[in-house]
């Protein structure tokens, strides 16, 4: 009796470890890629956008987060999803390039810095026009992720202020279009994902820096440059997208909470964002760093230049979707 009550309880166990199986395989995977070192507020964000799915879900998707181009490269991240070798991937806007210009629209200098926009941003119809746009481009945009409005420009020896500062410095590029105002300037831009541009500098491919204020601390700029300048010079986001095939395949509920948690990681963003930027001045002085805070008659002079270079850039890239995106951004 005793060994038959064992069995049954063996079998009994058995079962169970096999319904809990099934119900592991049964977990639809999202794996998500991204750039960010663990140490960046928007890794943060994601790692909490990636526990409120699994939470809202009930368990139906498993969220797999790949931080620090582990999964795949930063630049191969959008074609990996369109072609649905990976599901999720996250990227800052700059790296469309060419592909779709019109997501440099807040690279615009100095001209999308106000914190209340930002709060308006997803949902709005500027969002909603480009997230139409980039189903055209085989990825279904899930969250709108503000990593800074406030931006650093780091040097070494000396700090670079004025639009003469610029001349002839190899600086950290974000691609054709944001870069023409550098390029305005006298500066030779080298476009580069952020993972790559601490190495750069620290073997002298290029002289300067260029980052939000937040990554320049987590990114330990401060090891291989002694001087940084902090200015509201444009507006940059991560954000995530999904192979639209692949979020078809949900159920009603899954779908929910991917559109429920991208909602709620917006509004998590800008607070994280907000929150790391306005400490991150006094972390660099700590390094050792030569803080500039750029004053208005600073910005006023570096917009006289770089803004005129870009706004044609943007025009050339963008052409009529373009003039009618900037109307939509007007409204925020």
């Amino acid at each position: 009796m005793k060994k038959l009550l064992g069995l049954t309880a063996g079998l009994m166990a058995a079962a169970a470890a096999m319904s809990s199986a099934s119900t592991a395989s049964a977990a639809t995977e999202m794996r998500c890629s991204h750039q960010l070192p663990p140490a960046h507020h928007i890794a943060k964000v994601i790692d909490r956008w990636a526990a409120e799915i699994e939470s809202r879900s009930g368990g139906e998707i498993d969220v797999q987060v790949f931080g620090a181009n582990s999964l795949t490269g930063a630049k191969q991240n959008a074609t990996a999803v369109a072609k649905g070798d990976i599901d999720c991937a996250f990227s800052i806007n700059p790296q469309w390039g060419k592909t779709l210009p019109l997501m440099n629209v807040t690279l615009g200098p100095f001209a999308v810095s106000s914190l209340d926009a930002l709060k308006k941003w997803d949902g709005s119809e500027a969002a909603q026009f480009l997230e139409k746009k980039l189903m055209t481009k085989g990825v279904r945009n899930v969250t709108w992720l503000f990593t800074t409005r406030s931006t650093a420009i780091t040097s070494k020896g000396k700090g670079l202020v004025k639009p003469a500062d610029f001349k002839g410095v190899k600086i950290r590029g974000l691609g054709p279009v944001p870069d023409s105002g550098f390029v305005a300037m006298g500066a030779a831009p080298s476009a580069m994902s952020g993972s790559k541009v601490y190495q750069a500098l620290s073997t002298g491919v290029i002289d300067a820096g260029l980052t939000d204020v937040s990554a320049a601390v987590s990114r330990k700029y401060f090891e291989v440059q002694d001087h940084v300048t902090v200015l509201p010079l444009f507006s940059i986001y991560f954000h995530g997208y999904v192979n639209p095939k692949w979020y078809d395949g949900l159920s009603d509920k899954g779908k929910a909470a991917v559109d429920e948690a991208g909602k709620l990681a917006a509004g998590w963003a800008i607070e994280a964002s907000e929150a790391s930027a306005a400490k991150a001045p006094e972390q660099l002085k700590a390094k050792g760093m030569k803080v500039h805070m750029a004053t208005d008659a600073d910005i006023a002079a570096l917009k006289a230049q770089m803004a005129p270079a870009f706004d044609k850039a943007f025009g050339d890239a963008s052409g009529e979707d373009g003039k009618k995106l900037l109307e939509l951004i007007g409204k925020l």
